[in-house]
């Protein structure tokens, strides 16, 4: 890029609510925000919402694009037939350099197919992921995948957790995340094969395992990011979603059911404000769509303009952050793990240290940017349906 601020590419069109929600999403963070922003839609429909947020002058790039892709639009014919639709524009931004990522409301399995064609994988992925950020007892903690890739091999759940880590790192701050891998069972050997052998996998890694972790600990926040299928997550996700609303409902009812129960409310009004902002999924916005050259972040369809600007944010960050060279680095160090694992087998020493030692000191003599090479997808990719994808 040409100028140091981050620049974010945002589908205008996207989402359930169209562009008044997702232009008033940009210009919030354009005002909280050292950033810039490029609006990608139909020109005479953002310039129309512009002028109704009496933001005419407001310093945003827009860009015309002709074609939305619907909700209900399959990837496969989104990629095809739509080349000039907001989404596959947005990426192309990315791709020419104007700018540094994209975010999307819109059609998830689009958008991710469309970062995949466009973009193209790092080096060492064999498949984005999509991560969600969900609020625990203690801090948020990284998902991850949540619904990109439903059937998945051990060494896609190690390529998975170091992606994690860097977004842990260098979104969420934590120094040294602790990955823990989603299991029946805490102790070692619990689990199906595919957890088994991720499970050997990412103790010889360089993260910082801690082993398997069961569904009641995700939200303890004793583990920094937990690592699983697309399948789990998506249902780890929607569950977690489910309960969180129905909790709500019932606490409502029954804190409105009585006289002093809503005697209790006022007193209790700012602890439950404090309550409701902790779990509120706007707070993020989105979910991350890793392993792209470039970064996507994928909204929910109904996301408000506080989920909008949230995910604006979170992608200037992993931008700012170098968030991509510090992956490449991470992959550097684990290259023959996730290379021997792709052929079904691990390195032979008991921890993979004297291995990845070798490895680790090579890559310290090449820069980060020469770890970065980019697999385009192809069209051919796509011709069946696109992996599951959150919704």
């Amino acid at each position: 890029m040409s100028q140091n601020k981050p620049c974010i590419a945002v589908d205008a069109m996207g989402g359930d609510f169209g562009p008044s929600v997702v232009i008033r999403g940009a210009l919030d963070a354009l005002r909280t925000q050292d950033i810039r922003v490029i609006l990608v839609g139909r020109e005479p429909d953002i310039r129309a919402e512009l002028a109704t947020a009496k933001a005419t002058d407001a310093d945003v790039e827009v860009v015309h694009a002709e074609q939305v892709i619907e909700m209900q639009d399959k990837p496969s014919d989104a990629l095809r037939r739509k080349k000039n639709s907001s989404v596959q524009v947005a990426f192309r931004l990315v791709k020419e350099g104007r700018a540094d990522g994209v975010v999307s409301a819109g059609n998830s399995g689009a958008t991710l197919a469309c970062g995949m064609f466009i973009l193209g994988r790092i080096d060492g992925i064999d498949r984005p992921a999509l991560a969600g950020i969900l609020p625990t007892e203690k801090k948020p903690m990284v998902l991850i995948d949540v619904g990109a890739n439903v059937d998945c091999k051990p060494h896609n759940l190690l390529q998975f957790a170091l992606m994690a880590d860097v977004l842990a790192r260098s979104v969420l701050g934590v120094p040294k995340p602790r990955v823990g891998l989603m299991s029946i069972g805490e102790e070692e050997g619990k689990g199906n094969s595919q957890v088994k052998l991720a499970f050997d996998l990412l103790r010889k890694s360089s993260l910082n395992f801690k082993g398997n972790v069961e569904g009641r600990d995700v939200f303890t926040g004793d583990v920094d990011v937990v690592v699983c299928d697309g399948f789990v997550g998506n249902v780890v996700l929607k569950l977690s979603e489910g309960l969180a609303v129905s909790l709500g409902r019932l606490l409502k009812r029954e804190l409105l059911a009585g006289f002093w129960s809503k005697c209790g409310c006022l007193f209790a009004k700012g602890a439950l404000r404090r309550f409701s902002r902790r779990i509120d999924y706007a707070e993020y916005g989105g979910a991350p769509l890793l392993g792209l050259k470039g970064i996507g972040i994928v909204c929910h369809g109904a996301s408000n303009a506080k989920a909008l600007s949230s995910a604006i944010h979170m992608a200037a960050t992993f931008v700012r952050n170098r968030s991509n060279d510090h992956l490449a680095q991470e992959l550097a160090k684990n290259r023959d793990i996730v290379q021997l694992s792709r052929t079904g087998t691990t390195p032979s020493s008991n921890n993979g240290q004297g291995l990845l030692s070798r490895v680790a000191d090579q890559a310290s003599e090449q820069s980060p940017a020469q770890g970065l090479t980019v697999h385009q997808g192809s069209e051919r990719e796509f011709g069946q349906e696109a992996p599951g994808v959150v919704s």
